[in-house]
This record gives C-alpha cells, structure tokens and sequence, in this order.
C-alpha cells in the first residue's frame, strides 16, 4: 500500500501531460453500468485497509480499493452497519450469463462510492452521498486532495466529498473515504400483503405519514399475483406496535418477526444486489431505472410482470425493449423524475472486448442546458486534460 499512492499520482501526470485516457476501477463489478468504457485500467485495488475506525463515534476511514464485504464484516463485529445497503454486484449478479464475467469480481468501496447505488432501505435511512463525511482523492493534475472529514458538520463553502458520491469516477480518483455508520437495529420484520401495484404505492404512502418504523418495502407480481413486502426495523416495541397495526389494518400476513429468518433475510439480500430472478433478461429486453415521485401511480409501462417497485414507491424497476425509449424517459420526465438505462439487452462482454454500453444508446437522462453547464464546468475543474473516464456518464464526457 506505501507505494500504491505515488505510482498512481505519477500515472495521472503521465496521462494528462499526454492526454492518454484513463478508465479507474476497482472490483469491476459494475462495468455493465454506465455510457462507455474507454482508457487504459487504472487499478485501485492496492488502496486496500481500514485507516481508522471508532465505533463510539460511528465513523470508519477506509482506502478505495478494499472490499465492501470485508468492511461490512468489520462493521457486524460491532454490531453496526452501512444503513443504505450498497448493492453487492459480482458473484450473482443478474443471471447465468453474467456469472461467469464476474466470477472473481467484488465490490470495492471507492466502487461504491463513485457508483452512488443504494439498496432498499435509501427512501428510508438516505442514499450513499448522506453517509459520506470526507475524501481523498487525486485529480485530473495528479494532485492529491482532501475534502471534508470524520465529522458531520464539518463543511464551509462547497460539499465536495459528497459531490463524489456517483460521479462515476469522472472528476477524480478516490483514494480514502470517511463514513458515518450506524448501529444494527434491534428489532425487525417483514409483512407481506396480497395488493395491486396502485394499492401499493397507496399504502405506502399512507404509513409514510405515520410514526411506523418503515425500512424498505417492495412490490413484484408473482404467479400473476400482486405482492407488496415491507420491512420494519428499529426498537423491539416500535416494531412489534407497528406489526399489529399494519397487519390489522391491511390484513397482512407475517412472514418474520426477526432478522433472524434466512429465507425472508436471503431473499431482501437478493434484492439489494440485483440477483433475484427478476432481474434476468431475455431476448431484447434491457432493465431501466425509473426515479419518480413516490407518490407517481402505476405508470403502465409494461406487464405487471415486468415491473418491479421499491423505495416506497420513488424507484421503478421496468423490463423493456430500447425502442422504448422515447416513451419510458416522456413519461417519467412529465412526473419530475428520470430514466437510467442501467442494463442494455445483449450488453454483457468482456471488458476487455470494449463498451458494455453501446455507444449510440443514452444511458442516463440528457440534462438540462443548466445543469449540463455545472457539469461541464465540474470537470473541467477537476479534470481539464478529460482523462477520467471519459464517456461513462455521457457519450462527450
């Protein structure tokens, strides 16, 4: 590790003096994510270790390239955890053609961070960017910087270590980051309750207004059945209070009434990395990510079948064809929200066969001309010499 740090400042100067491009990855799990891959590797996986960590504060200090998994195993030991649930991609992810590719990959932290994905609980306990304290990173000049800290309120001027958080890796290299963590609730539960999707989303929002310790909810057809899951966690009263009532209110059957119960824990697991049977395409299908108001109604887009809604209702998941597309990004576009092409049917090669993305496919929403302003200005701040990952995010970035 004592050496990692200068070989990568030194190839960042190489490569901007030059204006080779540079493709930053750790785990390479999410290589399927994004517009493009483009440059040369720069491997963050020598940034490995736990710098620091303080239980009593609820903050840890980890290097880019260690393991999610190590970090979240080092977390269990003191019974605390990452409350917005990264998703694990790598060994299961998404179906037996993509097994093999990923066969000896894992998520990294600094992959975590860059990606910005959250699993079920974020309408509940906040996204990636809200747990993020402080970063080290390099930036497009080779130069090393240090943004925020180990405390939550530690900002003057600009937020920028949390501005990192699913930048994709365009504006710079992680190479540390601080977190804030939290203790594991004590209690938990998981209601299921046979419903359409408009019902759903109704209740749902019904108990958001109420004193309810929701956690993460999610609604999926199966058999040609409506099925809406909810999960509760926090103090053993509040949970057990909330059971009773949701249950005598909307009829709900228990599946569990503690984090205790493998099947009901493996299949919310399941859920967080993508890898229950849902997610698997077939034929010309690609899997979108809607973002829209939690209170948005059943947007027809497809078969109830080929629907998949969590986060309370604020994230669709939809299974279609790119022919789509124009109708997918209208739609949700009137409601305020966006639409992420987050798997291209017939995507997945090897990395080292080119883009996984096509590059004539827009992944994620054109943005607004002032917005785009920002975003150019972002990085070429960061950036100038446009070395990092150029054209993941957007097909002239």
């Amino acid at each position: 590790m004592s050496n990692a740090l200068p070989v990568l400042v030194e190839r960042i100067k190489a490569a901007a003096s030059t204006g080779k491009l540079l493709r930053i990855r750790g785990g390479g799990t999410k290589d399927f994510y994004g517009q493009s891959l483009q440059g040369e590797i720069l491997d963050t996986t020598a940034l490995t270790g736990i710098s620091s960590y303080e239980p009593s504060e609820l903050v840890v200090t980890v290097k880019a390239g260690t393991l999610l998994a190590e970090l979240e195993a080092v977390l269990a030991e003191k019974n605390q955890c990452l409350p917005f649930e990264p998703p694990h991609h790598g060994l299961t992810w998404g179906g037996e053609d993509i097994v093999p590719l990923f066969a000896r990959a894992q998520t990294t932290v600094g992959g975590m961070v860059a990606s910005g994905l959250s699993g079920p609980s974020r309408a509940s306990s906040g996204s990636v960017k809200d747990f993020v304290l402080g970063v080290n990173m390099i930036n497009g000049k080779g130069e090393e910087l240090r943004f925020g800290g180990t405390v939550m309120k530690n900002v003057a001027g600009y937020d920028v270590s949390r501005l990192m958080a699913g930048s994709m890796g365009t504006l710079g290299l992680i190479t540390e980051v601080s977190l804030k963590v939290l203790p594991i609730a004590p209690a938990e539960a998981t209601l299921k309750f046979e419903c359409s999707q408009t019902d759903a989303i109704n209740m749902l929002n019904a108990w958001g207004a109420q004193p309810l310790p929701l956690n993460a909810s999610c609604w999926i057809q199966e058999a040609g059945v409506g099925l809406l899951y909810v999960r509760l966690r926090g103090a053993v009263a509040a949970v057990e209070a909330a059971v009773k009532k949701m249950g005598a209110q909307q009829g709900g059957v228990l599946q569990n009434a503690t984090s205790g119960n493998a099947t009901v824990t493996a299949d919310w697991q399941a859920l967080r990395n993508q890898s229950m049977d849902f997610f698997k395409l077939q034929g010309d299908e690609c899997l979108w990510r809607l973002s829209v108001p939690d209170t948005a109604p059943d947007l027809h887009l497809g078969l109830a079948q080929n629907c998949l809604v969590e986060w309370h209702g604020a994230q669709r998941w939809v299974k279609l064809p790119y022919s789509e597309v124009t109708r997918i990004r209208n739609q949700v576009n009137n409601l305020g929200g966006n639409a992420t092409l987050f798997v291209a049917a017939q995507a997945v090669n090897t990395p080292e066969n080119g883009n996984i993305s096509s590059q004539n496919r827009v992944v994620f929403n054109p943005l607004k001309a002032p917005l785009n302003r920002i975003h150019q200005e972002l990085k070429r701040q960061f950036d100038p010499a446009g070395i990092f990952n150029r054209g993941r995010m957007f097909a002239d970035m």
